[in-house]
């Protein structure tokens, strides 16, 4: 495997250093970023939104920390009905209200915009994962079917992997430095991805996001939050539970995904056996998703 390399070539990439093979490039353009909207929210926070998809039933996706819609939406692409998207405070276009904040905040933001759209089913990736669980704890009959993919925390703080990576980000962002934001983002990847096409079309999107909207510092207060005080708490969720997990990520310990299960009555757990989900287990991951919210 050879190093990753900041600045990418200028037609593309991708590069390594010394003799090797290089992918084809076809030279065709990205297509252009569907259109969102802000909208407003009862608790006076404009957030970000994307809404694909007609008819019913109405599935709420809620994105990871320090990243949002574009790295959400995939998950999404063979679920029926219309799928909400969008961005929490502090991320993208939406408003950053002043800090510090906590999952409760974030609970606010996602379930204004399952009101909004009258979403009866829901999704969170990590961060949303954790918001999710808050919303679920204060209303436990809220959704009809929930998945959990990569959920991080619980009763219990984040790893201490979990704060350290999104410091280094933000101050790569203050930076100002796309390399140094580019070297953040790499970590990201499986190392057997890097350095290819599907990497490097990751890193440009991530980059082109994050340097054009940035991330609030107070985002950074989050990763010694918990979701909830007690899982208790979750005994009274009545929605059909699907949630995701994976061994050897330390940003998202399998036992939150197996605490998490363990809390919901009737809940299904999945464990991947290695990390890197969306890339080594794409499909799998995507037909698991479709078919139990499909069903």
């Amino acid at each position: 495997m050879r190093d990753f390399r900041w600045p990418p070539p200028p037609d593309g990439g991708p590069r390594t250093y010394g003799p090797g093979p290089s992918a084809p490039r076809n030279g065709r353009p990205a297509l252009p970023e569907p259109e969102t909207e802000l909208v407003a929210t009862p608790h006076g926070v404009r957030l970000e939104r994307l809404v694909t998809g007609v008819g019913e039933p109405v599935t709420v996706f809620a994105h990871g920390l320090a990243n949002g819609i574009a790295t959400t939406r995939p998950l999404g692409s063979a679920v029926r009905g219309r799928r909400i998207f969008f961005q929490f405070r502090g991320h993208g276009r939406s408003e950053a209200p002043p800090g510090p904040w906590t999952y409760a905040d974030l609970a606010r933001d996602l379930r204004a915009i399952a009101d909004l759209g009258g979403a009866s089913r829901a999704l969170g990736v990590s961060l949303g994962a954790g918001a999710l669980t808050r919303v679920v704890a204060e209303s436990p009959q809220r959704f009809e079917r929930l998945v959990f993919f990569l959920p991080a925390v619980l009763d219990q703080p984040r790893p201490p992997a979990a704060r350290t990576r999104l410091e280094n980000l933000l101050a790569a962002l203050a930076s100002g430095e796309a390399s140094a934001v580019a070297e953040e983002v790499s970590v990201e990847l499986p190392p057997a991805v890097r350095n290819t096409p599907a990497g490097w079309a990751y890193l440009r999107q991530r980059l082109d996001h994050l340097m054009r909207d940035g991330l609030a510092p107070a985002l950074a207060t989050l990763a010694e939050q918990v979701a909830i005080r007690d899982r208790a708490a979750l005994a009274g969720v009545t929605a059909r539970t699907l949630v995701i997990g994976c061994v050897g990520d330390d940003l998202h310990p399998v036992e939150a995904a197996e605490q998490l299960a363990a809390a919901i009555p009737g809940a299904v757990l999945h464990v991947y056996d290695r990390p890197g989900v969306l890339w080594t287990e794409r499909a799998d991951l995507r037909a698991r998703i479709s078919d139990f919210l499909n069903g």
